[in-house]
């Protein structure tokens, strides 16, 4: 009696195709995303500014009969300011932590603004030194 066993393996050619083809496929898709993380902080920023610090600047304008001036700033949302107006009825923290943009820089608050009546919001964006990549809530 004879057993047969066959000898199931993967050849060096058919690891070579395996792998130049998973090289030339990651060659299509990297360039493809490298973009993608410059334009989600785009995102993370416009999200923050338009929703997150807006709630918490509004609740505080509830709770207070007024914004933050510049001067107190955003730290207003997150300790009570000690500066005048010294806000009667804080009710805060508003935000966990002092925010900051994607790029690790802290947002710009003045209020009253120069662009809107109640305050203006923005986040330097990439490049802190010119304001065409700035992310505002004027536009």
């Amino acid at each position: 009696m004879k057993i047969h066993i066959e000898k199931n393996a993967f050849t060096l050619i058919e690891i070579m195709l395996v792998v130049i083809i998973i090289g030339a496929l990651a060659a299509m898709v990297i360039p493809r995303l490298s973009g993608r993380s410059e334009q989600a902080k785009i995102v993370v920023a416009k999200a923050d500014i338009e929703t997150l610090l807006a709630t918490a600047l509004k609740l505080y304008e509830l709770d207070n009969g007024g914004f933050p001036t510049t001067s107190q700033g955003l730290e207003a949302l997150v300790q009570k300011p000690s500066s005048s107006p010294i806000p009667v009825n804080w009710n805060g923290p508003y935000l966990e932590r002092k925010p900051v943009d994607p790029w690790g820089n802290p947002y710009i608050y003045e209020s009253p603004g120069q662009h809107r009546l109640d305050y203006d919001l923005y986040s330097s964006g990439k490049d802190s030194k010119s304001e065409s990549d700035n992310i505002d809530n004027w536009e």
